[in-house]
């Protein structure tokens, strides 16, 4: 890839490509992805050289891109990268060329030039694992162990992951007057802002009620941060909060590692198995696209597994049983 010649200048904020694009993001997680899809690209551009370690996203010559460079950045992260991750890149990339361009800093033909590249095309497996049923119940024995208020609102938030379906940022972002105890209904607010309703019934509702009767009817967040003494604390508890407590109680359940992602994998694939409408667990779930739901969907593997065991090879093994 040509290096780009670039003397150190730094823009102020408000008229800085990547830091107006950044600013424009909706949520704080998106910002801090997107950031650092704009460090990798800056690396590509520049090298590993001392210079990559004092050029930041924040100070890199964007307007200075053209097709030639974009093309080859789209080239090494269909390499480097699964498509959903590497297009996620690329959507940084365009983002602060379209800044550079509002900016004043690109022409018009420029910029069209740099932005003409096509998405990067593939399928992945989503990562991670679903968790059984005796896996899940094994969490909440754990959770019924611990007597403390922490045991009560561990077994909530288990229970509102497992069977809303919820990201850990939506368990964290939860209010009080978000939920509807007579009716079970919770609001979730999701990605770019988006709401949706979702409805927590059966042991889950019972775990939700019992972590209430601890928490109070006080407004605030639904979920809040308990201290070694078991005291409740003001404030909101963290995702890495919610991260650190699955850990605990995995280990307690003596379940194998899981992430607060697997949960949500669990509920939409179980849902799925039950025979729920796989545009209705798209709508639970909070997907923009029926086709991300579609990918946590266990059945066709089943059925790939099944077709298999159709065919037979006449192979003996060595001990003499035939396999």
């Amino acid at each position: 890839m040509d290096e780009i010649i670039w003397k150190e200048n730094k823009l102020p904020a408000d008229r800085n490509p990547a830091l107006v694009y950044l600013a424009r993001l909706t949520s704080e997680n998106g910002r801090r992805t997107q950031a650092q899809a704009l460090r990798v690209i800056a690396k590509f551009v520049v090298g590993d050289s001392l210079r990559v370690r004092l050029l930041s996203y924040d100070d890199f010559p964007w307007h200075m891109l053209r097709y030639q460079h974009t093309a080859a950045i789209r080239a090494e992260v269909a390499k480097r990268y699964a498509p959903a991750t590497a297009n996620k890149i690329l959507a940084a990339l365009r983002g602060v060329l379209r800044e550079a361009w509002r900016l004043g800093y690109m022409s018009a033909e420029d910029f069209e030039r740099a932005c003409d590249l096509g998405p990067i095309h593939g399928e992945t497996v989503p990562a991670g694992r679903e968790l059984s049923n005796g896996e899940i119940l094994a969490l909440m024995q754990a959770c019924g162990r611990d007597h403390s208020p922490a045991g009560t609102r561990d077994a909530a938030i288990i229970g509102i992951a497992y069977t809303c379906g919820l990201r850990r940022a939506e368990i964290v972002g939860l209010e009080l007057d978000d939920f509807t105890a007579n009716s079970g209904k919770i609001l979730i607010r999701g990605k770019g802002k988006k709401q949706r309703t979702a409805y927590v019934i059966n042991g889950a509702l019972d775990a939700l009620k019992d972590w209430l009767s601890i928490r109070g009817d006080s407004a605030g967040p639904l979920f809040v941060p308990i201290n070694k003494g078991g005291k409740l604390q003001p404030g909101r508890i963290t995702t890495q909060a919610v991260y650190n407590m699955l850990v605990k109680r995995a280990e307690e359940a003596e379940v194998d590692t899981f992430s607060p992602h697997d949960l949500r994998r669990t509920f939409i694939s179980d849902l799925l198995d039950k025979g729920a409408d796989i545009a209705t667990v798209s709508k639970m779930a909070g997907h923009a696209n029926v086709t991300t739901t579609a990918r946590y969907d266990r059945r066709p593997e089943e059925a790939k597994q099944k077709a298999a065991g159709l065919l037979h090879l006449p192979y003996r093994r060595k001990n003499g049983r035939e396999g």
